[in-house]
């Protein structure tokens, strides 16, 4: 009974994105649909922020999708929905935005965060042996507090 139902769920969870689009939304031009659906997939619900317009059950996701729709029904290209939507949204409605001179630092900034928590790791971890490693001769008071502590631990055995 319990694998039933855990089967019944995940079947649902799985699916749950395919009824997204409704029904009055789908074309009836296949090829054309494949088109939308395709755009759709490539474009970040902002409201959902982590789901394509084509995932997602946002009200504005609904607007983009027949927004898109419209638009391949007036006979505009995949590039000239994208733009129209980039230019309008900025490159932030892109699920994978693209990699141009204003968008370096978002492509660099991971791995440049990787780098630089890297080379204090590096520091850190050098700074900690040189002091582990430190040669210097003990002062006569450390001498002395090091005979203090051998004197009491010789007395409590």
């Amino acid at each position: 009974m319990m694998r039933r139902f855990l089967l019944l769920v995940t079947f649902i969870v799985l699916n749950a994105a395919a009824y997204a689009v409704e029904p009055d939304e789908i074309l009836k031009d296949p090829a054309l649909e494949a088109r939308a659906r395709s755009i759709s997939a490539e474009l970040r619900c902002l409201v959902c922020q982590n789901q394509s317009i084509d995932d997602s059950h946002a009200p504005l996701a609904r607007d983009l999708r027949l927004l898109v729709r419209d638009r391949l029904k007036a006979g505009e290209s995949d590039t000239q929905i994208r733009q129209y939507l980039v230019e309008r949204y900025g490159d932030f409605i892109l699920l994978k935005p693209r990699v141009a001179a204003d968008t370096i630092i978002l492509w660099g900034a991971p791995f440049l965060a990787l780098l630089l928590s890297g080379f204090f790791v590096w520091r850190a971890a050098q700074r900690r042996g040189a002091l582990l490693r430190s040669d210097a001769p003990l002062t006569d008071d450390e001498k002395a507090h090091l005979d203090r502590i051998l004197a009491s631990k010789n007395q409590n055995r």
